[in-house]
């Protein structure tokens, strides 16, 4: 389990996702419409459940609960670029590393919490030392996540066609990130996120999965 003390919000952690213990949560989460961008608003429980345990059994995909002071607050997805369609969509480097971010609905949480879970979800990917540069892919419609990508750092590519949506290609290279000048964190999202085509997709068309 990562964790780290966030100044001004408490302790964060992020501990993996047990489909079996927390479908039901994150069938809440998902199906809110604030997380449309999410793919799973139609998912039932057992849906939401299945499609975890799919993820759960993949080497190259990682769910994680977002936890802040022992309460769950969002959910972390990582994945390998060359393990997931979006690799076939542009030139993969060796150290890229995927990711998407979806955050509870907002009762009770502080302002300002989405900005800085970012730069310790950020932290967690670059303390492996294999990881160079942050991929992400938000829908082209997403406006809250392309303004907040491009506060934070990211870079922008060109857009590609993915199975579920026309999505806009971004980086955020260790180098940036580490910048005292550049950016200062990472992007969250409400707004964007997706999982293993997962984000909505069969669970079981391992070569049709992102993590939007």
């Amino acid at each position: 389990m990562h964790q780290e003390t966030i100044p001004g919000f408490g302790t964060l952690a992020l501990t993996p996702v047990d489909p079996a213990v927390h479908a039901g949560l994150l069938h809440g989460w998902v199906t809110q419409p604030r997380a449309v961008y999410w793919g799973m608003g139609s998912f039932t429980v057992d849906e939401v459940r299945e499609v975890y345990e799919f993820v759960d059994g993949l080497t190259t995909h990682h769910a994680y609960l977002v936890l802040l002071d022992g309460t769950p607050v969002g959910l972390f997805q990582t994945y390998e670029p060359a393990a997931d369609p979006v690799g076939e969509r542009y030139e993969v480097r060796p150290g890229d590393i995927g990711m998407h971010l979806l955050l509870a609905p907002p009762r009770g949480m502080a302002r300002g919490l989405t900005t800085a879970i970012g730069p310790a979800l950020a932290r967690f990917l670059f303390r492996n030392p294999d990881h160079r540069r942050i991929v992400v892919e938000p829908d082209v419609r997403n406006e809250l996540a392309l303004r907040r990508l491009e506060r934070e750092g990211f870079t922008f590519d060109h857009e590609i066609d993915l199975p579920d949506k026309r999505a806009q290609l971004a980086f955020l290279t260790r180098t940036r990130f580490e910048s005292p000048t550049d950016a200062q964190g990472l992007v969250s999202a409400e707004s964007h996120p997706s999982i293993i085509n997962t984000k909505g997709c069969s669970r079981y068309q391992v070569d049709n999965l992102p993590l939007p």
